[in-house]
């Protein structure tokens, strides 16, 4: 049919063009979060790309949904603004056969959606925090940023170095702050340089060479000056292993099943709403993208993104609720949805009937037509 086919290839170029911009502003703004951790010492240089993959796959489940909400809502207020609906409604055809068209399109963006959410997703998020947490158990020198005063791993020893070698081992120019409590001695070190090295017990060592150390109790002015030849720090045991992440975000949905507490529940029942939501949004954007062609269309625009995010939202305070123990999974993952899907029934009966005032006499008029439509329609 060439109103079907019309309407296809014009959702899959507006679904392309809305995701491409989308995806380039949220990739824009990780990528200059990501830098900024980078230069500020959070992130090894080195994982940038990688995180910034994984943040990408994160991000892409709302992506894809937001951009089919878009393309749909743009393409029906474009065909109300341009008068090409009325055409389309004098040649036998109704706002519901909107829906097959949108339905072809969108399916695959569903099941992609599906797999981002059960899948990917927290495989991705898996990986990026094995790197976040690997980094932050290398050893402190490692962690360093030439020219940059870093605080240690376990917030009692400041870092500043000049210079630090290709391979991590040797820094130059160092200077180290052990902050203790209030009431304890601080003590200040200076070297000319300073090598990392394993002693027998496996223990990360680094040893300062030709320096000075200060101690002394903060806001005294008698202070200890040790002029010294060799100082060793320990900086990491042979002990420290990467830590195990346990949120329930990067978790396989298989373990989220086999353990059901809260936060796991709570974390199932937003992976289930990412495709449901998408199902739904481009549903809802047919009767939403409604457009008087004498006026603007701002503020249908406005209106149809509002209900959009505040479905999105409404889908955080269920999960928020599921982790809080104040409702249960089971009665908390559907209503939300088929209260969206009475709101698209009520709205496509709106646009397909907008003689009817809506005054309480009116709704036995809506349910006597719900039940039994009136013959000689358009199907």
């Amino acid at each position: 049919m060439i109103f079907q086919r019309a309407i296809r290839r014009e959702l899959l170029n507006t679904v392309g063009a809305v995701f491409t911009a989308l995806f380039t502003i949220i990739i824009s703004v990780t990528l200059i979060r990501i830098l900024g951790n980078a230069a500020a010492g959070k992130i090894a240089s080195s994982d940038v790309l990688s995180l910034l993959g994984f943040a990408s796959l994160i991000n892409l489940p709302v992506l894809i949904s937001l951009s089919t909400f878009i393309a749909v809502l743009m393409v029906v207020a474009r065909s109300y603004q341009d008068s090409e609906m009325v055409v389309w409604f004098a040649s036998g055809v109704s706002l519901m056969d909107w829906v097959r068209p949108v339905i072809q399109v969108g399916i695959p963006m569903v099941i992609l959606t599906a797999v981002l959410s059960f899948w990917l997703t927290p495989w991705s998020q898996k990986l990026s925090a094995e790197q976040r947490e690997r980094f932050r158990n290398r050893e402190d020198v490692s962690r360093v940023s030439p020219g940059k005063f870093q605080e240690s791993a376990n917030g009692q020893k400041v870092f500043f170095v000049e210079g630090l070698s290709s391979d991590t081992t040797r820094v130059n120019n160092v200077f180290l702050s052990q902050n203790k409590n209030q009431n304890q001695e601080s003590g200040v070190v200076l070297a000319r340089e300073g090598t990392v090295r394993i002693d027998a017990s496996g223990n990360k060592l680094l040893q300062l060479l030709d320096g000075r150390r200060y101690d002394g109790m903060p806001g005294s002015r008698e202070f200890r000056i040790m002029d010294f030849e060799r100082y060793t720090v320990i900086i990491a045991s042979n002990t420290k292993e990467l830590a195990e992440n346990k949120s329930a975000r990067v978790l396989a949905t298989a373990e989220l099943i086999n353990d059901p507490s809260r936060n796991n529940l709570a974390e199932l029942l937003f992976r289930i709403s990412a495709p449901l939501t998408c199902f739904m949004q481009m549903l809802l954007a047919i009767p939403l993208g409604f457009v008087n062609p004498r006026r603007g269309r701002t503020l249908n625009l406005m209106i149809a993104l509002l209900l959009a995010v505040t479905y999105f939202n409404a889908t955080s305070i269920m999960q928020a609720m599921v982790a809080q123990g104040k409702t249960s999974f089971g009665m908390s993952w559907w209503p939300l949805h088929m209260a969206a899907l009475a709101l698209i029934s009520l709205l496509f009966f709106w646009r397909n009937n907008p003689n009817i005032r809506w005054h309480p006499s009116a709704w036995l008029t809506v349910a006597r037509r719900l039940v039994m439509p009136r013959s000689g329609g358009v199907s």
